[in-house]
């Protein structure tokens, strides 16, 4: 994740990954301001590393610059990166990779109702 990043202002942003509170976290580079998050939880899934994206959120003061776009190609250009296999249950995750398709054929399927159960799980019990 260190190419050149910008907005649709031509803002500079970062993406870090937090493992701490499990998210990819973009950031406005010139402020240091911290714009939005894609929250995951990793599992080994039936023997397969697994990373499952349950929500994305951008503040909404930095709305309508497409912040979450760019957040989410670098979180789940990591994710194939790192070998594991995207899980998109956050329906922004989804609807990129469904746009994308061709270019992330093979490292996501589709979500399944227990992966919901999964992550409600995980998060009450956290």
């Amino acid at each position: 994740m260190s190419e050149s990043l910008s907005d649709k202002t031509g803002a500079a942003v970062a993406i870090t990954r937090d493992d701490e509170r499990h998210a990819y976290v973009i950031t406005l580079s010139e402020e240091g301001a911290e714009a939005g998050r894609a929250f995951f939880l990793d599992r080994d899934h039936d023997g397969v590393d697994e990373r499952v994206f349950f929500h994305t959120e951008v503040d909404e003061e930095f709305g309508g610059r497409g912040l979450a776009t760019v957040l989410v190609k670098q979180a789940v250009d990591a994710t194939r990166d790192e070998g594991k296999l995207i899980v998109p249950v956050c329906p922004l995750v989804r609807g990129y990779l469904t746009k994308n398709a061709d270019a992330y054929e093979g490292a996501f399927r589709p979500n399944r109702g227990s992966d919901v159960e999964w992550v409600q799980e995980q998060r009450s019990a956290g």
